[in-house]
């Protein structure tokens, strides 16, 4: 076995070396250097400042400046040359270089068997491909129109050959004719529907300023009023209508659709139908009217039960609430005469709710035209809010406080509303 050498020698020889004469030979600026060299600066439990090569052992010089330390180690940095490598950069792969596997090349089997059916499918049309994948059911190749011509296409053919069995003497023309839907076979792209084009609405030519004269005239020519799509009426001006529907006796339908309407048009609108007692059908649809307009809306028209025709759907703020919905179908409830209302609920109990009261509407009317005795009416209950009970001096009565006693005027109209809800009953 072959001996270890370090420098040339062999490391029996160093056995005998006296470390200690070894060291006092040493200056100390060697001892210091050879102590760096012989320190590990990965090693956590060597304190930091002995790992660190660069060291500071001159006095301070003056009080403490970060910006002046930071500028004198970022010059340091620069000027001061990197120390020397102990093993010089050399690219090295290691571990195992990645190879993609080679994939097994698939044989095909080329001894193909000639059949009888090649040449005649090699040769035959788009038409009659398209004919035989139907017949053998092959739906998958084919959309739903070409599956629907491939019957009519056979139909047709069936019928021209009849044709030609019964009339061989016909003229040129039925013979091309009779070509053509012979040849009318199945095609293999199909083509869309052609689109119906609908003609535009002509604009809303009403004039404005005098239609709201005849109404406030209450011009007994002027029984509808039609408002809609016409975008430049200001909101004062529709206001001033709501005004002349109040002592107008002669309108009978009046239609605001897709106007800018606002809540305060709906509330004066709102306020006029409580009043008119002629008009049968409103349409405010397309507007911006929140929810609780169209309530006020609804309770007048139920006050009033004479508007046979209420649409207000297709509004900006689209979901109306649960809250609402669920008071719509309860004012309705009430409501006798309305026989078409045009909203929509998003609450699927309301919306059968609202469905039922107006087919019990339209049914009533039904009965009535026809001499059958109706149901009878009920009329709408009068809610009753009691006031929280508060402290003397206008707080919150605390936790754990008993509750004052409710003074007697109170209970003599809550017993009073209760026993005008029970005549009304």
């Amino acid at each position: 076995m072959a001996n270890t050498k370090l420098y040339g020698k062999d490391l029996a020889e160093y056995d005998d070396i006296n470390i200690d004469e070894l060291l006092e030979t040493l200056t100390p600026e060697q001892i210091e250097e050879l102590g760096q060299e012989l320190i590990d600066p990965d090693d956590s439990h060597i304190p930091p400042s002995e790992r660190c090569r660069y060291k500071t052992e001159k006095e301070p010089t003056g009080t403490y400046d970060r910006k002046h330390l930071i500028d004198h180690l970022e010059t340091t940095a620069k000027e001061e040359k990197d120390w020397d490598e102990v093993k010089p950069f050399a690219k090295e792969v290691r571990g195992k270089v990645w190879k993609p596997k080679e994939q097994e090349k698939i044989v095909i089997d080329e001894d193909d068997v000639d059949t009888e059916w090649d040449e005649v499918l090699a040769n035959a049309t788009e038409e009659e491909l398209v004919d035989l994948a139907a017949i053998l059911g092959f739906h998958g190749m084919l959309n739903q129109v070409q599956y629907h011509r491939a019957f009519i296409d056979t139909d047709a053919k069936e019928t021209a050959a009849v044709e030609e069995d019964e009339d061989e003497d016909e003229d040129e023309e039925d013979e091309d004719k009779k070509k053509k839907v012979k040849g009318s076979g199945f095609q293999g792209v199909a083509k869309h529907q052609e689109f119906k084009l609908v003609k535009e609405e002509p604009p809303n030519n009403t004039n404005v300023e005098e239609s709201l004269e005849k109404l406030k005239a209450n011009d007994p020519e002027l029984k509808e009023l039609n408002l809609n799509n016409i975008k430049n009426i200001s909101l004062h001006r529709l206001r001033e209508f709501a005004e002349a529907l109040k002592t107008n006796t002669v309108l009978e339908s009046i239609s605001l659709a897709a106007t800018k309407s606002t809540d305060r048009v709906g509330k004066a609108f709102a306020e006029a139908l409580k009043v008119n007692k002629t008009l049968t059908t409103f349409n405010i649809e397309s507007n911006y009217i929140t929810g609780p307009v169209i309530l006020s809306l609804l309770q007048a028209i139920s006050e009033n039960q004479t508007i046979i025709e209420f649409r207000v759907a297709n509004q900006r703020p689209q979901l109306l609430g649960n809250k609402v919905e669920t008071e719509v179908a309860d004012i309705v409830q009430y409501n006798y005469t309305l026989l078409k209302f045009g909203i929509f609920l998003e609450i699927p109990g309301a919306r059968v709710r609202l469905q039922e009261y107006l087919q019990r509407n339209n049914d009533a009317l039904r009965q009535e035209r026809m001499g059958q005795p109706t149901p009878d009416r009920v009329a709408r209950p009068v809610k009753v809010f009691k006031k929280r009970e508060t402290a003397e001096n206008g707080e919150a009565p605390r936790l754990g406080a008993k509750k004052a006693p409710p003074p007697k005027e109170e209970e003599s109209e809550e017993e009073e509303s209760e026993e005008e809800e029970s005549d009304e009953e």
